[in-house]
C-alpha cells in the first residue's frame, strides 16, 4: 500500500502541465535519453570497429609471419620447419616493399607483394576478394587494390609501369663511377639499363574492405618481386596459416626454439598491436567520458526534485501530519527519480539501437547535406561504419543510468523526509 501511495504521488508530481516544473522534468528525461543513446551508439561502433578490423586482418593477412632483419636466403628450409610444427597448416614465401607505379603520367608509391599463387592460396585465398577481372599472376601480370586502381585510373587489361628502389644503392654507386669516367656516354647507357622499369598487365582488381590494403597494395608474381628487389631466389619472409588464428601466440612459442637465431615469428596481433590497443583504450575512455552526460542529467533530476521539495513543502507537512511515514515520503521522491530513469533509459535504448541500425544512412545524410565526413575511409580504413551491439554492454549502460538517476533522487528525498510538519505547515 505504501508503494502505491508513493508511486501515485510521484506520477502526479511528474504529470505534464504547462509549468516550469514539467518542462525541467522533460529536460531531465531528455538528458538521460541522449546520454544513453550516444553511449550505445559510440560503444557499438567502437566494438564493431575492433571486431571488423580483426575479421579483415585475419581474412587478408597471414596468421603468422617469419622474417629476419634482411632476407630469407634459404626460405625452403625454414618453410619445412614451419609446416612441421603442430598447428601450422600452410606456409608461403613473399616479397614486400615500396615501389613507384606510373600510369598515364600518374605516379604513386604503393607497396608490392610478390607471392607464389599456388602456395599463397593455402595461406590467404586472394581470389575471394577479386571484384573485377581474375586472379591471374601468370607471366608479367598483377592484381591491384580497388582504391589504388581508382587513384591511378587504370582498368583490367591495361598496363602499368613499376620502378623499384631495390637497386637504389647500386644506382648511386654507378652514378659516382660515371662522374669519374672518361667515356660518360657509354656509362650513361648502362645506367639506363639499371633503372629500366618493369611493365605489368592488370589482370584483376581486389577489394578487401580495408582501405589501407585496397589503396596501398598491388600483388605480383614472386619472381617479379624478386627481380625488382634483386633477391635472386630469396624472399623477405614466410606467411603462415594456422588451424586457429586466436591460438597464433601459442604456435609462435612452439616455433621460436625451432627457428635459427636470426629469424623471428610475429602474429597478426603483434603486427597490429598498436591499433588494437588504441581502439580498446579509446573505447574505455569514451565510456567514462560519455557517462558524464548521464551524470549531468542526474543533476537535472536532482534539481527538479529539490524544486518539488520547495514547492510542495506545505503538502509534505500535511502528509506527515496525517501520519505519512518517513519511508513513504522518501519513496515519493525516489519514485520520481526512478520514473525519469525508466522513461529516459527506455527511450535512449530505443533511439540508440535505431541509430546503430541506420548509422550509415545518417552518415551519408550528414555528408551530402552538411558536407561533414564523420567517418572518413582514408582515416579509419573502412568504406562503411562498422557496429556491433553487445547485450552485456547495453545492459551495463542501461543499469548504470538507472542507478545514477535513482541515486540522484536520494538527496532531495532525504531532505523532504526530514521536514518538521509544524514548520512545513507554517511555510509560505
Amino acid at each position: 500500500m505504501s508503494k502505491s501511495f508513493s508511486l501515485f504521488l510521484a506520477l502526479r508530481y511528474l504529470k505534464p502541465k504547462r509549468t516550469f516544473l514539467s518542462t525541467i522534468t522533460l529536460v531531465s528525461i531528455l538528458g538521460v535519453t541522449l546520454g544513453i543513446m550516444v553511449l550505445i551508439l559510440v560503444i557499438s561502433v567502437m566494438t564493431g570497429f575492433e571486431q571488423e578490423l580483426r575479421r579483415k586482418v585475419i581474412g587478408f593477412d597471414a596468421h603468422l609471419v617469419v622474417a629476419n632483419s634482411g632476407v630469407l636466403e634459404d626460405w625452403e628450409k625454414t618453410r619445412d620447419i614451419c609446416t612441421g610444427t603442430p598447428g601450422v597448416t600452410a606456409a608461403a614465401p613473399f616479397v614486400q616493399g615500396p615501389v613507384i607505379v606510373e600510369f598515364q603520367h600518374r605516379r604513386l608509391a604503393p607497396k608490392i607483394r610478390g607471392v607464389d599463387p599456388e602456395l599463397e592460396k593455402e595461406v590467404v585465398n586472394i581470389s575471394d576478394f577479386i571484384v573485377e577481372g581474375t586472379y591471374d599472376l601468370d607471366g608479367s601480370k598483377t592484381v591491384l587494390g580497388s582504391e589504388l586502381a581508382r587513384e591511378l585510373g587504370v582498368s583490367v587489361g591495361e598496363k602499368i609501369t613499376i620502378f623499384s628502389p631495390g637497386n637504389f644503392n647500386n644506382i648511386l654507386d654507378e652514378i659516382d663511377r660515371i662522374e669519374h669516367s672518361p667515356d660518360k656516354n657509354k656509362d650513361v647507357s648502362s645506367l639506363k639499363e639499371m633503372i629500366l622499369p618493369t611493365e605489368l598487365e592488370v589482370s584483376g582488381i581486389f577489394e578487401s574492405g580495408r582501405y589501407l590494403y585496397d589503396s596501398e597494395f598491388l600483388i605480383v608474381p614472386l619472381h617479379i618481386g624478386q627481380e625488382l628487389y634483386n633477391l635472386g631466389g630469396a624472399a623477405h619472409g614466410l606467411a603462415l596459416r594456422t588451424q586457429n588464428a586466436n591460438l597464433a601466440d601459442q604456435i609462435r612459442e612452439k616455433l621460436a626454439p625451432l627457428l635459427p637465431s636470426s629469424q623471428h615469428a610475429m602474429t597478426w596481433i603483434d603486427m597490429n598491436k598498436q591499433i588494437f590497443d588504441a581502439i580498446r583504450m579509446e573505447r574505455n575512455v569514451m565510456f567514462f567520458l560519455l557517462m558524464f552526460i548521464i551524470l549531468v542529467a542526474a543533476f537535472g533530476i536532482m534539481n527538479t526534485l529539490i524544486t518539488v521539495t520547495v514547492q510542495k513543502t506545505r503538502e509534505i507537512g500535511v502528509m506527515k501530519a496525517l501520519g505519512a511515514q518517513t519511508h513513504q515520503i522518501i519513496g515519493v521522491f525516489l519514485a520520481q527519480g526512478m520514473v525519469v530513469g525508466v522513461f529516459g533509459t527506455a527511450t535512449g535504448l530505443a533511439l540508440g539501437i535505431s541509430m546503430v541500425q541506420y548509422r550509415n544512412e545518417v552518415s551519408r545524410f550528414l555528408s551530402n547535406t552538411f558536407h561533414i565526413e564523420i567517418f572518413p575511409p582514408s582515416v579509419y580504413q573502412f568504406s562503411e561504419i562498422p557496429a556491433e551491439i553487445v547485450p552485456s554492454d547495453v545492459a551495463i549502460i542501461c543499469l548504470s543510468a538507472f542507478a545514477i538517476c535513482s541515486l540522484a533522487a536520494l538527496i532531495p528525498a532525504w531532505f523532504a523526509a526530514r521536514l518538521d510538519p509544524v514548520k512545513a505547515l507554517r511555510h509560505e
